[in-house]
This record gives C-alpha cells, structure tokens and sequence, in this order.
C-alpha cells in the first residue's frame, strides 16, 4: 500500500516537473528569441526554440527524471509545451514591439 501511494507520488513530481521545465524553456526562449531575431521569420528565433527543447532533457537528466524511461508521448508533449509557450511569448513580444531591459 506505501509502495503504491510513493509511486503515485513521484509519478505526480515527474509530471510536475517536467511540464514546468517545457513551460519556462518556452517562455525564456520566447524572451530570447523576441530579443535577438531581426523579425518574427528570423530563423535564430527557431533555432532557439529548438535549443530549448534540446536541452530539457539533460536538465532532467541532473534533476533526478529518467529520461530513459521516457516514450514518444512523452517527448511530444515536452516538445509541443515548449512550442506553445515560445509561439504565446514570442508572439506577443513581436506584435507589441516591446523590448526587454538586459
């Protein structure tokens, strides 16, 4: 009965986990990109997000996540989360021109 409550439970970190680290690669990638892409078809801007999607999984790796464990819907997901919130946050970087104090 604990085995099966501690397994749940590290399921529901891992899931936490991993959907955290898609949603703020795609955020500062977002940044990123909006910040050195000359226009919204830059292709610097997509390199970058694909970087981001890149280096998730070693970042998991350190973390403690057995990225070896993980299938295909697991990396499409960690893909298309950091595809959603890179197109949101570069998206609304490019249409309202703002640029960020670094």
């Amino acid at each position: 009965m604990a085995e099966a409550v501690e397994s749940e439970r590290w399921a529901h970190i891992r899931g936490v986990t991993v959907t955290m680290l898609a949603s703020l690669g795609g955020i500062l990638a977002g940044l990123l990109s909006a910040e050195f892409a000359s226009a919204p078809d830059d292709v610097l801007a997509v390199a970058l997000m694909a970087a981001a999607i890149f280096l998730q999984f070693p970042i998991l790796r350190v973390i403690g996540v057995e990225v070896e464990d993980f299938g295909i819907k697991d990396y499409l997901f960690i893909a298309f989360m950091t595809f959603c919130f890179w197109f949101v946050s570069f998206g609304i970087l490019m249409t309202t021109e703002a640029t960020l104090p670094l």
